[in-house]
């Protein structure tokens, strides 16, 4: 129920992550070229973190006393992972990988939701949003179709997890609430073609749980 309230509300903002999930199965056996600023662009840095820490520097007022506070990001503590061979050790180094490459461009996904409904709240009629949204969607499709051709099979799967994981919604159910099921079917249809799934959830406790670990690690700029 909240779930379909959520689609209802943010119908509009649906194009914007329905268009970069349908991007993505157009191109998803493509390789990564070029250079850029664009996060899929960038040379990982294995041994540099990919997320800046963040450090707040603040003062709160005691008696007649002012005392100065840093506020750091969480620091995530976690045992070192145990290897059994140096197959798994690559299998780990690689998803650390992939999570720092596609990562920001979860984020960048959620982003464009929030500024684009932000943007939609101020326009006068539905005259108006329809309008901006066309115009947002050719915008997205000039710069994701090359850009979602730079990604590997594993790292566009990856970016689905991660993108439910930003957003708190399956690309399936954003095109469905948008598109219609039919349509959605039909890409889900596609997606299965290539071993991927439209419904695929992000669970954290579970299937997802290393993932989450590197994910939080990454956040906090520990990796």
């Amino acid at each position: 129920m909240l779930l379909r309230k959520y689609i209802v509300l943010l119908r509009p903002m649906l194009r914007v992550i329905a268009t970069t999930a349908l991007l993505f199965f157009l191109h998803i056996t493509l390789q990564a070229q070029n250079n850029n600023t664009n996060p899929e662009d960038r040379d990982v840095d294995m041994d540099s973190p990919t997320f800046v820490p963040m450090v707040k520097v603040g003062k709160v007022k005691q008696g007649s006393d002012s005392i100065q506070y840093l506020e750091l990001n969480n620091i995530w503590v976690y045992p070192e992972p145990v290897f059994s061979d140096d197959r798994q050790r690559q299998a780990y180094n690689r998803l650390v990988y992939n999570v720092k490459l596609v990562l920001p461009i979860a984020k960048e996904v959620n982003r464009i939701i929030i500024e684009t409904g932000d943007y939609l709240d101020m326009l006068p009629n539905k005259r108006a949003r329809d309008l901006h949204m066309k115009q947002v969607e050719k915008d997205i499709r000039k710069e994701y179709t090359p850009r979602m051709k730079k990604l590997t099979y594993a790292q566009g799967k990856l970016l689905i997890r991660l993108v439910y994981r930003e957003c708190n919604s399956s690309s399936y159910e954003l095109i469905q609430g948008f598109l219609g099921p039919i349509r959605a079917g039909f890409w889900q249809t596609f997606a299965y073609v290539f071993g991927a799934s439209l419904k695929k959830e992000y669970d954290p406790n579970g299937i997802d749980r290393l993932t989450e670990r590197i994910v939080r690690q990454v956040e906090a700029g520990q990796i």
